[in-house]
């Protein structure tokens, strides 16, 4: 899928910038500004005018910031890695670069998508206080939406070699897109809620209850592996095993077997005391995260469990390899940056707070190369920050939670929302400055 360009009616709305409107007097000329904003304005549905409010907010003051913080980044080489992608050191460093100002690009922090709007029945256009965009920020835009699930995306898929799009849904079905039109190209009834999908190579492998489905795009080879008890809402692959985090608190491991055509048990990794939700492998470790709220660090080599991380208060819903560095969040509201001591473990060594419990983690680089980490919250939006500095760089909204991000190529990433909506997504390249 080098190629691979999903067309729609979908485009990015431009950001309007508000300019508050000034007030007005009625009949006494000598009479003093109103300092009273409108109550009717700030709900949205003022339909006075003049009004002898004001429609505006006063702008907050700006503290001064350091236009020398340093937003230095890692080696050129930094990269994101996940299930189909194996970091290439096992070498942790510490940087003290971490949420470092830099140049913010987004500076407007409270923004809320107009519900008018998403109804297409707000009548004050470019008038309006909110926004008539599912996005925030320059440097990328939305290129179609893809309608068909009926419940919450919770796995999008891109097997090599294949010209479609995949994804998985609490509904019960996976559907299959074509990458050229954006159009459904078939569904598969699973009769189960799918818990979370990946791809590696040609093999898509579906987590559903009590099972996980495994196709191989190339030979239409169906396989159902068993063995999980309750939902499979992780998976994971590394050093040739398949690894899938059950709701009974197991790690459950298969290895393919290439003469019978089928991946036979390998492992079940134990320790996790409630459901294992997030699974991540780097740096020759498996990493899990789970509602009883720890971290395992598990040797990829021997499956045996090297620590045990024990500092975020909440689920842990996703983790994250970059560079030298695991990432996680929680529902606790923190993204956590995890470093290897000299000894081996993991410690903390820098902690992003944001307003609302963390669902997704997905890192990418944007066309310039520069690393961007977009992070799912449970307001229905999510936040694309750079790395390591966690300068703000834009804000992606939905009708309900995003609970799946994943990465495209060519620039191209896909969300897929708690209504059942696709929405693919690429960064544009920055405007040449011209003399």
């Amino acid at each position: 899928m080098n190629s691979m360009d999903l067309d729609g009616n979908g485009g990015n709305k431009r950001v309007f910038h508000r300019l508050s409107g000034g007030p007005s007097t009625t009949g006494n000329h000598n009479k003093q500004q109103p300092s009273k904003v409108c109550y009717h304005w700030r709900a949205g549905n003022c339909n006075r005018w003049p009004c002898p409010f004001l429609h505006g907010e006063l702008p907050p003051s700006v503290p001064a910031t350091n236009g020398n913080a340093s937003s230095k980044r890692f080696a050129d080489d930094s990269e994101f890695s996940g299930p189909r992608q194996a970091r290439r050191s096992s070498n942790f460093q510490s940087n003290s670069s971490w949420g470092r100002v830099g140049n913010s690009r987004v500076v407007r922090k409270t923004e809320k998508v107009c519900n008018f709007w998403v109804q297409g029945k707000c009548n004050y256009k470019e008038n309006c206080r909110f926004l008539h965009s599912w996005s925030l920020g320059e440097g990328f835009s939305l290129l179609t939406q893809l309608e068909g699930h009926q419940n919450v995306v919770n796995g999008i898929a891109l097997p090599s070699g294949s010209d479609k799009l995949y994804t998985g849904s609490k509904d019960g079905t996976v559907r299959a897109w074509d990458c050229a039109s954006g159009q459904c190209m078939g569904v598969i009834t699973l009769g189960g809620e799918v818990g979370c999908m990946i791809s590696e190579g040609p093999w898509i492998f579906v987590g559903i209850p009590n099972a996980v489905k495994a196709w191989n795009t190339q030979t239409n080879t169906e396989l159902s592996l068993s063995g999980p008890v309750g939902q499979v809402y992780a998976m994971v692959v590394g050093n040739d095993l398949l690894f899938a985090g059950t709701q009974d608190a197991a790690i459950l491991a298969w290895k393919f077997n290439a003469s019978s055509n089928c991946f036979e048990p390998a492992a079940s990794l134990k320790g996790h005391t409630v459901a294992v939700v997030s699974l991540v492998v780097g740096a020759n470790r498996l990493y899990s995260g789970s509602m009883d709220h720890s971290i395992r660090v598990w040797s990829l080599e021997t499956l045996q469990c090297l620590q045990t991380l024990t500092e975020h208060t909440s689920v842990v819903m996703s983790l994250l390899c970059w560079d030298q560095f695991l990432l996680s969040c929680s529902l606790d509201q923190t993204i956590k940056v995890w470093v290897a001591t000299e000894s081996g473990n993991l410690e903390s060594t820098y902690t992003h707070n944001e307003e609302h419990g963390l669902l997704t983690l997905c890192g990418m680089p944007d066309l310039e190369a520069k690393p961007v980490l977009m992070c799912s919250c449970n307001d229905n939006s999510v936040r694309l920050y750079d790395l390591p500095s966690f300068s703000e760089r834009g804000k992606i909204f939905a009708k309900k939670e995003i609970r799946a991000i994943e990465v495209g190529p060519g620039g191209l990433f896909f969300t897929g929302d708690g209504t059942g909506q696709v929405k693919v997504w690429k960064w544009l390249a920055e405007p040449t400055a011209t003399v």
